[in-house]
C-alpha cells in the first residue's frame, strides 16, 4: 500500500521550505521527495536543514556515478589518457560534457550560485552526518545516447550542433536560461525547449529518468532497511517520480532498470555504409583506369586533393600545429578508404605528440571552455576541436570527392 501527500511552500512557510515536498509511504518506508531549484541558494539551505534534522536514515540524490565523480573530483579528466578517449570514440561525448560544464560555469559567474549547489550540499551533509548516500539517476552519457537514438536521424545534427554551438558562442546566459535551470539540471534546461515539442525527446530526457530513479530507489531499499529516506531531485521530476513510487514496483527492479540503460546498437546497414563507400570509390578508380590512364589518374588526384584539403582545413580551423595540418592532409584520403581508422584519430594523435597538454591546461580547462577563445587556447580542448573538425572535413571531402568521381564517370 502507498499513500502520499503534498506539502507546498507558501508565503508563510518560505523561511523553512524552499521548494515543493511530496511525502510517499511505500511499505514500511517513508520517502520525502524534495523538489529543488538547481540554481537556488534556498534549495541548498533547505537540503542542509532537512538532513541536519536527524529525521532521515538515508539520502537519495539525482546524480549518477559519473556526475558524482566529477563533482567530487573536478579535475578527474587530468588523470585520463586523452589518446584512449579518441581511440574509444568518446571525444564527442567529452566535448559535449565540457560544453555543458561551460554553460554551468557561466551561470555560476552571472548568478553567483553554482548550479547543483543543493546536490553538493547533500554530499557534504551526508558525509558529515554519516548517512548512506544513494545515487539514483541514470548516467548522463546513456541519456545522451538514448536521446540520439530516439529522435529521427534528420533531427540529430541540428540538436547536437545546436547544443555545442549555443554554449560555445554565447558569453552571457539569458535570464530565461537561468529560470529553466530552476526546474531542471543543465542537460534538461538545454533540451527542454525541444522536449516540450517532441515526445521522442521528452521520453528519454524526462519520463525514462523518472521511472529509472524509482527503480533505483527500489533496488537500494529492496530489503526495507531504510525507513525514512530524503530524496533530493529537481522540481521537474517531482510529479513523475512520486507517481511511480505510489504504484507497486517490481520485486526485482534490475531487469527493467537495465533495459532503460540499454543503448541500441547501430543498424547493420549503417555499419556497412563506410565499406560500401570505399568499394564504390575503388570501383570508380578501376573504371577510370579501364577507360584510359589519364582519367584514372585524374580521379585519384581529385580524391586526394579534395579529401586532404577539406580535412586539413578542419585542422587549420582548430588552429592545429602545422605538422598536424600536414599530417591530416596526407592521412585523410587514405583513412577515408579504411573504415577502421579515421582522419580525426590521426590528427588528434599528431597534435598530442606535437603539443602535449600541460598540467596548467587541465587545471584551467573548466574556466577556459566558458569562452570560444578559451576552447582554442587550451591544449586539451583544442585537441578535441582538432579531432572533431578534421573528422567533419574528411567526411565532407569523402562526399564531395565521391560525387566528383561519379560526375566524371557518368556525367557524360
Amino acid at each position: 500500500m502507498t499513500d502520499s501527500q503534498d506539502i507546498t511552500a507558501n508565503a508563510d512557510e518560505s523561511r523553512t521550505i524552499s521548494g515543493p515536498l511530496r511525502v510517499v509511504e511505500y511499505g514500511a518506508t517513508r520517502y520525502t521527495l524534495l523538489g529543488t531549484a538547481h540554481v537556488s541558494a534556498e534549495s541548498a539551505a533547505e537540503v542542509r536543514r532537512l538532513i541536519r534534522s536527524g529525521e532521515f536514515d538515508a539520502v537519495a540524490i539525482e546524480l549518477c556515478p559519473s556526475r558524482h565523480h566529477s563533482m567530487v573530483e573536478p579535475d578527474a579528466l587530468a588523470g585520463q589518457d586523452l589518446f584512449a578517449i579518441f581511440r574509444q570514440g568518446k571525444a564527442g561525448m567529452v566535448a559535449a560534457s565540457l560544453a555543458l560544464g561551460a554553460f554551468q560555469q557561466r551561470v555560476a559567474e552571472q548568478s553567483g550560485i553554482e548550479p547543483g549547489a543543493e546536490m553538493r550540499a547533500a554530499l557534504e551533509e551526508t558525509q558529515r552526518n554519516g548517512l548512506p548516500l544513494l545515487l539514483i539517476d541514470r548516467d548522463v552519457g546513456i541519456t545522451l545516447k538514448r536521446i540520439y537514438h530516439n529522435v529521427p536521424w534528420w533531427q540529430r545534427y541540428g540538436l547536437f550542433t545546436g547544443l555545442l554551438g549555443s554554449v560555445m558562442s554565447r558569453q552571457e546566459v539569458s535570464a530565461e536560461d537561468i529560470e529553466r535551470l530552476k526546474e531542471g539540471d543543465v542537460l534538461e534546461s538545454t533540451f527542454r525547449e525541444f522536449a516540450e515539442q517532441s515526445e521522442t525527446l521528452f521520453t528519454p530526457l524526462i519520463s525514462e529518468r523518472d521511472r529509472y530513479m524509482a527503480l533505483r530507489i527500489g533496488e537500494e531499499n529492496a530489503t526495507g532497511r531504510y525507513r525514512n529516506v530524503l530524496v533530493v531531485i529537481g522540481a521537474g521530476h517531482l510529479k513523475g517520480l512520486a507517481a511511480h513510487l505510489e504504484q507497486p514496483l517490481p520485486e526485482d527492479p534490475r531487469p527493467e532498470r537495465e533495459a532503460l540503460e540499454h543503448t541500441p546498437p547501430r543498424a547493420r546497414w549503417w555499419r556497412a555504409v563506410p565499406w560500401l563507400i570505399t568499394a564504390l570509390v575503388l570501383t570508380g578508380f578501376a573504371i577510370g583506369f579501364s577507360r584510359n590512364f589519364e582519367l584514372g589518374s585524374q580521379l585519384v588526384v581529385d580524391w586526394f586533393l579534395i579529401n586532404g584539403v577539406l580535412s586539413a582545413l578542419g585542422s587549420a580551423i582548430a588552429l592545429a600545429h602545422p605538422v598536424t595540418i600536414a599530417a591530416t592532409f596526407f592521412a585523410a584520403p587514405l583513412t577515408s578508404l579504411n573504415p577502421t581508422i579515421g582522419a580525426g584519430f590521426v590528427a588528434a594523435g599528431v597534435e598530442l605528440y606535437m603539443r602535449k597538454p600541460k598540467v596548467g591546461d587541465f587545471a584551467h580547462l573548466r574556466h577556459d571552455v566558458t569562452s570560444p577563445r578559451g576552447w582554442w587556447r587550451n591544449r586539451v580542448s583544442r585537441t578535441l576541436l582538432v579531432f572533431l573538425f578534421s573528422t567533419l572535413g574528411s567526411a565532407a571531402g569523402t562526399w564531395v570527392a565521391g560525387f566528383r568521381i561519379a560526375g566524371a564517370l557518368f556525367g557524360g
